[in-house]
C-alpha cells in the first residue's frame, strides 16, 4: 500500500518545481507572459509580473525545502492573483480578453490543484477535520533513542503512568482504542479514537471518532536530538474540553490549564524513561502513578533528629 504522507511530500515538492517553472519566465520573458495574460497593453503589468514571479521563486524555495504546511503559502497567492487577473479581465476587450480568460482558467485549475494537496497536508497531521478550536505545541528531549522512546509511547496502554489526567487507555486492534480521563468538577469522560498515522521510530498521528464527546487530534514526533542527545519529542495537539467555552474556562479556573498540562506530562514522560519510574521524593508520597501527583507537596529538608539516625 501506498504511504499517504510520501504521496503528499512528492505532490508538494512537485509544486515547488511548478513555481519555478512559473517563476523564472516571469523574471526573464516579462512582456511575452504579459502578452499570454492579454495585459501588455498596461504599462504597469511588468511591474506586477516580475513581482508575482520573485513570488513564485519564494514558494519554489518553501515547497522542496520546507515543510508540507508551506503549501498554503502558494493557495494565499493563487487568490491574490485570481483577484488581479479578475481585474484585467473586466478591463478588456476582444482578443486580449480571450487571452486574460484563458489566463485566468490556467490560474483557477493551478489553485484547485495547490488546495487539494494542502487540504491533504491536514489529513496528513491530524486526519480529516481537525477537531477542536484550541491548538498546542510541547516538546522534551530524551536520553533514550528514537525507536525505543516510540515503542513506549506507541503501547497507549502505557500512556495513564505519566499523564496526569488519563485514567485508563484500552486498545482494541485495528489502530482503535478507549480512552477515559478526568474531566473539571472532578467528573469523568471517555471517547473513542484511532490512528490516522503510524511510522515506526518517527511519528504518531491519531484523532477521535465521530460522535466523541471530546473531539481532538494530535500527532507525536520522534527525531533524534542534536548533538546525539536522544530524542526530540514533539507533541501537536488539537482538541476541545467538554463544555466548550464555559468547560474551558472552568479549567482554566481550576489551575488545569491544557497547555500546561502536556508539559508537565512530557517531563514525567521524560523521567520514565531516563530512570523507569516518576521521581519521587517525601513530597510525592503517593506513588509513581501520574494520577497520585495532585496530592505532591513541596519537600522538606531532614531533620536534624532523623539526620542523626542515619549517622
Amino acid at each position: 500500500m501506498q504511504n499517504p504522507e510520501r504521496t503528499t511530500d512528492r505532490l508538494v515538492r512537485a509544486l515547488g518545481v511548478a513555481s519555478a517553472g512559473l517563476g523564472v519566465p516571469m523574471l526573464v520573458r516579462t512582456d511575452a507572459v504579459a502578452r499570454f495574460a492579454g495585459v501588455d497593453d498596461d504599462a504597469g503589468a511588468p511591474l506586477v509580473i516580475q513581482a508575482v514571479g520573485a513570488r513564485e521563486l519564494v514558494h519554489a524555495a518553501l515547497l522542496l525545502l520546507g515543510p508540507h504546511r508551506t503549501v498554503w503559502t502558494r493557495v494565499a497567492g493563487d487568490a491574490m492573483d485570481l483577484a488581479v487577473l479578475g481585474r484585467a479581465l473586466a478591463d478588456r476587450k476582444g482578443e486580449r480578453r480571450a487571452r486574460a480568460t484563458a489566463a485566468t482558467a490556467a490560474v483557477a485549475a493551478i489553485t484547485a490543484a495547490d488546495v487539494w494537496v494542502a487540504s491533504r497536508t491536514l489529513r496528513e497531521q491530524h486526519g480529516r477535520g481537525r477537531p477542536g478550536p484550541l491548538q498546542l505545541h510541547a516538546s522534551v528531549t530524551v536520553q533514550q533513542e528514537p525507536q525505543e522512546v516510540y515503542r513506549f509511547w506507541r503501547d497507549f496502554e502505557n500512556l495513564p503512568t505519566f499523564m496526569l489526567h488519563l485514567r485508563s487507555v484500552t486498545e482494541h486492534g485495528d489502530g482503535r482504542s478507549r480512552w477515559e480521563a478526568n474531566a473539571p468538577l472532578r467528573r469523568s469522560v471517555s471517547w473513542d479514537a484511532e490512528l490516522t498515522g503510524d511510522e515506526p521510530g518517527r511519528r504518531i498521528s491519531w484523532k477521535s471518532l465521530p460522535g466523541s464527546r471530546v473531539a481532538n487530534a494530535g500527532t507525536v514526533h520522534f527525531a533524534p536530538a542534536p548533538g546525539d542527545r536522544g530524542t526530540e519529542v514533539k507533541v501537536v495537539l488539537h482538541y476541545d474540553v467538554p463544555g466548550g467555552r464555559a468547560g474551558r474556562l472552568v479549567a482554566k479556573l481550576l489551575g488545569e490549564e491544557p497547555e500546561q498540562q502536556v508539559r508537565d506530562d512530557l517531563r514525567r514522560f521524560k523521567q520514565v524513561m531516563e530512570t523507569g519510574r516518576v521521581v519521587r521524593s517525601d513530597g510525592l508520597p503517593s506513588g509513581a502513578d501520574a494520577r497520585h501527583q495532585v496530592a505532591q507537596r513541596p519537600a522538606q529538608p531532614v531533620k536534624s533528629e532523623r539526620a542523626s539516625n542515619h549517622r
